[in-house]
């Protein structure tokens, strides 16, 4: 379960695409993840100053060959936090989740094709946690 502080509607087709996600993230479920992003969709960050962009050719390899926070039995910080409708077939999400102990700020564009929501840009900021 996630650990969401808004009210998002559970069955809005883009809150939907937003769970698979986070779901994907937790267990590196790559399949999963297939589902949400569109095969030509981008990976990027600059933070600490270098360019990374990916495609999900490039990116889904990364997910696949790192351990799982669920097979580290970390606790899910995955929210919402904000969905945003650009258009008829486009939308910004905002969202935070961690991984280990990086702490992410995902802007995630989705655009509808072919029927359904699909993630087409992820860009994202991330901070360590601090020790307690």
């Amino acid at each position: 379960m996630s650990d969401r502080v808004d009210t998002v509607d559970p069955v809005d087709p883009i809150d939907s695409v937003l769970q698979a996600y986070f779901d994907g993230l937790y267990h590196s479920d790559t399949e999963r993840l297939r589902g949400v992003f569109h095969q030509r969709a981008i990976y990027a960050s600059a933070t600490g100053g270098a360019l990374i962009a990916l495609a999900m050719d490039d990116y889904l390899p990364i997910v696949d060959a790192r351990p799982s926070p669920a097979s580290r039995d970390e606790p899910r910080r995955d929210r919402v936090v904000s969905i945003e409708r650009v258009g008829p077939v486009t939308a910004v999400a905002r969202v935070e989740c961690s991984i280990g102990p990086k702490r992410f700020d995902d802007v995630l564009t989705l655009i509808q094709v072919d029927g359904r929501w699909q993630i087409i840009a992820k860009v994202f900021h991330y901070e360590l946690a601090e020790e307690a």
